[in-house]
C-alpha cells in the first residue's frame, strides 16, 4: 500500500472518529457502534484500527480520555474531543469534502 493510500485511509478514520465524538464522550465500542449505525452498517471499523487511531489522536492532543463505567457497568475508557481536536475536525472535514467533490466530478463524467 502506498503512503498516500495509507494517509487517506487513516485520515478518513480520524475524521469519522472526531465527528462521532462531537456528540459527547464515548468509549471505543460506542464509537464503532455509532459509525456502524449511522452508515446503515456500510462502515464497520475493526477494533485494532479503532484503538490504534484513538491512541494516536490522544497522543497528538486531539482527544483526552478518562476511565468510567459503561452502560453494562464495565470499566471503559471514554474519549472526548479537545479544542485542538475540534480544529482538526474542521480542517479534515474541509479537505475530505474537497477530495470527495473531485472524485464525484470524475464519476459523473460521461
Amino acid at each position: 500500500m502506498l503512503a498516500a493510500d495509507l494517509d487517506l485511509l487513516q485520515g478518513t478514520l480520524d475524521l469519522l472518529i472526531l465527528k462521532t465524538l462531537t456528540w459527547g464522550p464515548k468509549h471505543g465500542y460506542a464509537v464503532a457502534s455509532w459509525i456502524r449505525q449511522t452508515t446503515d452498517d456500510r462502515l464497520q471499523i475493526e477494533e485494532g484500527a479503532l484503538y490504534t487511531a484513538l491512541h494516536r489522536m490522544e497522543k497528538r492532543g486531539w482527544l483526552e480520555s478518562e476511565w468510567g463505567l459503561s452502560e453494562n457497568n464495565r470499566r471503559a475508557k471514554y474519549y472526548q474531543l479537545t479544542t485542538q481536536g475540534r480544529k482538526q475536525l474542521r480542517a479534515k472535514a474541509a479537505v475530505w469534502t474537497e477530495y470527495a467533490g473531485a472524485v464525484f466530478k470524475v464519476l459523473k463524467t460521461t
